[in-house]
């Protein structure tokens, strides 16, 4: 192949220098930023031919050829080791032109905390190597909660702090409402706990006959020994199970565990459905979005779904049965074997029989899940732009409102006071464009000088980005480079007049609306209008100014709860105004530590010498 004449001189003295071992490779644009990573047997051969021929590239890949700026590269011994590390290097860059899960760092999983000597079970977010059990990921947080809530019915675990001795006197009403076995009062014995907890497992994982078959031997035994309360404690449970099954769709008792995975697309979305197989039934099934598939063959996604499902994935089938061959499908069945503890794993594509029709059914859930989102999107993207038009349209402002940002102020008394930058841009978040501001100049509760301070800081930062945007290499903060068509302050005419100056200063005004929101009637003020503006209470445009206000309100009083935990609750009682070391003391004497002073009333604060009324409410504040 000839190389191209028009590489840039960085990129053209790369190449000839890359290793032809295997490893992984990353793509870079001017800023830095990682936009692609791949893996190779041969490294040099792989990604030079990134750079011959351009033309036989898609036009995807072509854009961003176009923006790398820099490549890296990292060597290992193996395609194994190098599938491995991609995977890692993507889900920590996300880089734009992978194909990758939307969202993946949200989904959930449910822990069982087998470490535990009465193992809890809950839901979080990550996996770690704690010897806790784990089942997921699952793609809503609502479900997971509802799955908890049947699995304590049937196999009612503990879910207070309380140290389990199995000597406590009384158990809480989780047992009488049969909620709990109560382990507390030696109700049910640590190792009975546990095999119920284990069950548990086995039910999550769609293992039920060995559970069911074991209980009944457990429940005529009790009625033998005329223990009838405990037999028929034993005969609800096994009816909740039986219960449960009757639901699962019954597949075919000789199908081995296998995971069922069929893809759909249309227009650039990509969504994945997969069915989960156990024993023979059809236990649950998840569907998975996927970005950055524009363009990529179909046996690309689903070989680049498997890999991070599976990375994150709590258990690995005997079996996966996909709709066609898939890329690199020998190197990722020997890292799905490596996953499952060196158990072999089979990748198949079935032409005839169940499981072909099994393929055919997840690929039309896959297909109607897409056309299903695809209309609430229309929906929801009908009803941004409606709300923008009527915003822009309430507030007299004749461009679009491409882009809000929105600002509140969050102190206890002037203590540790944030400041928060939220933007919505075409009506939804950009999260990534948040920002928050320690509030450094004012002594104080003085919000109005604390917004001034905000906005001060925020469009130094605009300017100091124009300046520097003219230095080549320099790396600017989105953030702030772009400049805003609406800002929204969250206040009344005070805090208004604050921004105004501010935009003032910088010669903005008039390239930027601004407006305050009142919480109290949701009022909108604008500047030399004396008359507030009141948007109808059902229209879209108060909806979405009432959500923007909501989120910066939010964002700005979590930044400032952390800011309060760093100060630690001593010196934040000492913090409050009219607090002094006296009275700090008399108040610890009193109470003995700082969460007794938070849980006290006002009338018991006041009973403190030198505690008025007045600041015992503000210690209380202080405190909250």
């Amino acid at each position: 192949m000839n190389q191209r004449n028009d590489l840039p001189e960085k990129i053209a003295a790369l190449l000839p220098n890359l290793p032809t071992r295997p490893g992984c490779y990353l793509m870079k644009d001017a800023e830095g930023k990682v936009i692609y990573v791949g893996k190779a047997v041969n490294l040099r051969n792989r990604v030079r031919s990134y750079f011959h021929a351009p033309t036989q590239l898609g036009p995807r890949i072509r854009r961003m050829v176009e923006k790398i700026a820099d490549i890296e590269w990292i060597l290992v011994d193996s395609e194994l080791e190098a599938l491995i590390l991609e995977m890692n290097l993507i889900k920590r860059h996300r880089p734009h032109y992978n194909v990758r899960l939307k969202d993946d760092k949200r989904y959930p999983y449910i822990k069982v905390h087998w470490a535990d000597e009465f193992p809890k079970v809950t839901v979080t977010r990550q996996m770690v190597q704690d010897g806790s059990r784990y089942f997921g990921p699952y793609t809503s947080v609502w479900a997971v909660h509802q799955t908890l809530d049947l699995l304590r019915r049937i196999f009612p675990y503990l879910t207070c702090d309380r140290v389990i001795t199995g000597k406590d006197e009384r158990a809480c009403l989780y047992y009488d409402i049969k909620l709990c076995r109560a382990p507390c009062i030696g109700a049910i014995s640590r190792e009975n706990y546990r095999q119920m907890i284990a069950d548990l497992c086995h039910f999550l994982e769609g293992h039920t006959e060995p559970i069911v078959a074991r209980l009944r031997m457990e429940m005529e035994k009790a009625a033998e020994n005329l223990q009838f309360e405990q037999a028929a404690l034993i005969r609800d449970q096994i009816r909740a199970i039986e219960n449960v099954v009757e639901k699962q769709k019954v597949i075919s008792s000789e199908m081995t565990d296998s995971d069922v995975i069929a893809l759909a697309r249309d227009d650039g979305d990509a969504c994945v459905q997969i069915f989960f197989i156990r024993g023979g039934k059809l236990i649950g099934r998840e569907y998975f979005l996927l970005e950055g598939a524009e363009e990529t063959p179909d046996s690309a996604v689903m070989a680049e779904f498997i890999k991070h499902f599976y990375d994150r994935a709590a258990t690995v089938p005997d079996q996966v049965l996909l709709p066609h061959e898939v890329e690199e499908a020998q190197i990722i069945r020997q890292w799905l074997s490596q996953k499952k503890s060196a158990q072999k794993v089979e990748i198949s594509v079935p032409r005839t029989g169940i499981q072909q029709e099994l393929i055919h059914m997840a690929a039309e859930n896959a297909a109607q899940t897409l056309r299903t989102l695809k209309a609430q999107w229309e929906v929801d993207t009908h009803r941004q732009e409606q709300a923008l038009v009527e915003l822009q349209e309430a507030l007299g402002i004749p461009q679009p409102l491409n882009r809000i940002e929105c600002y509140d102020i969050s102190n206890t008394q002037g203590v540790a006071a944030i400041g928060s930058m939220v933007v919505f841009e075409k009506g939804t978040p950009r999260k990534s464009h948040y920002r928050r501001f320690n509030i450094r100049s004012v002594s104080g509760p003085d919000d109005f000088a604390s917004m001034e301070e905000t906005l001060e800081r925020r469009f130094r930062r605009w300017q100091a980005a124009q300046e520097r945007a003219e230095e080549p290499g320099k790396k600017l903060d989105a953030a702030f480079a772009l400049l805003p068509d609406l800002v929204i302050v969250d206040g009344g005419k005070g805090q208004l007049s604050r921004a105004v100056k501010v935009l003032e200063r910088f010669g903005l005004l008039e390239r930027v609306k601004v407006v305050s929101l009142a919480k109290q009637q949701e009022e909108i003020f604008l500047p030399d209008r004396a008359e507030s503006i009141l948007l109808p209470r059902h229209s879209q445009g108060f909806y979405l100014i009432q959500r923007i206000r909501d989120e910066a309100h939010r964002y700005a009083i979590t930044a400032h709860r952390k800011a309060r935990t760093k100060q630690g609750m001593a010196s934040r009682l000492e913090l409050i105004p009219g607090i002094g070391p006296v009275k700090r003391k008399r108040l610890l004497q009193r109470f003995g530590d700082i969460e007794s002073i938070r849980n006290a009333s006002v009338e018991e604060l006041t009973a403190v010498e030198g505690i008025t009324p007045q600041l015992a409410a503000q210690i209380k504040s202080g405190l909250e």
